[in-house]
């Protein structure tokens, strides 16, 4: 669990009329969001792909800063809707899809596919421009399986996509898909992230989480971690 309260006060005093307001939330600036994930959250409840949606849509956003020619309009909503066709895939075999040394591209393909379906149905419903919800269905539709991007906004939610798998939810999630020590886990990862990223904004934010990660398996470090 993340850390959200503090378990001392060194200092022994009250600082917090001096820290920062908060930014607004985004899903203050996109209501459209909090509709959305009220119909897509219970379809996202396949290999922790809730979690997994909110932490890439928070990554897209952070790219979105950095990429003018991106349409925060398009990103976020196909960022927020993009594994949603994992819902249609047998449960069972969702992780075969992806497991090291194999992988099951048919099933790939069938989510990309049964995503789109279902995201334009949930954007249908809430009324959203057509165009947008087909830019949404194009993105979605080869978000995995599309070794190019078709524009910017592609761009991006495939690169969030990608960075997810390096931050520490990542790795302790597919940790436990697979059965992975955390430095296997980063192996693995990185593998299938470094040089398969579109921005450079993006290749700067996942060497960061490397570096990071690399410090955590430091011997030194654990040393630290078991004597804390």
């Amino acid at each position: 669990m993340i850390k959200l309260a503090p378990l001392a006060n060194h200092f022994g005093f009250d600082t917090s009329d001096h820290i920062p307001l908060p930014r607004p939330d985004l899903f203050e600036i996109y209501p459209l969001l909090g509709e959305i994930w009220a119909r897509a959250r219970g379809l996202l409840a396949v290999r922790d792909n809730d979690s997994h949606t909110l932490y890439a849509v928070a990554l897209a956003a952070a790219l979105l800063d950095e990429r003018e020619q991106a349409d925060p309009d398009v990103v976020l909503p196909a960022m927020m809707l993009h594994d949603i066709g994992w819902s249609q895939v047998e449960p069972g075999l969702v992780l075969s899809a992806i497991a090291p040394g194999g992988g099951r591209p048919d099933l790939v393909l069938l989510h990309e596919k049964e995503g789109a379906r279902l995201a334009t149905e949930i954007l249908e419903s809430l009324g959203v421009d057509s165009l947008v919800i087909e830019k949404v269905a194009a993105i979605i539709g080869g978000h995995d399986s599309r070794t190019h991007a078709l524009n910017p906004d592609d761009e991006i939610v495939k690169d969030a996509d990608k960075l997810w798998r390096l931050t520490p939810h990542g790795l302790d999630t597919i940790m436990d898909w697979f059965g992975l020590h955390r430095g296997q886990a980063l192996r693995l990862c990185a593998s299938r992230v470094v040089g398969k990223l579109f921005t450079p904004e993006a290749t700067t934010m996942a060497n960061g989480l490397i570096a990071l990660e690399q410090a955590n398996l430091w011997p030194r470090s654990q040393e630290l971690q078991k004597g804390s």
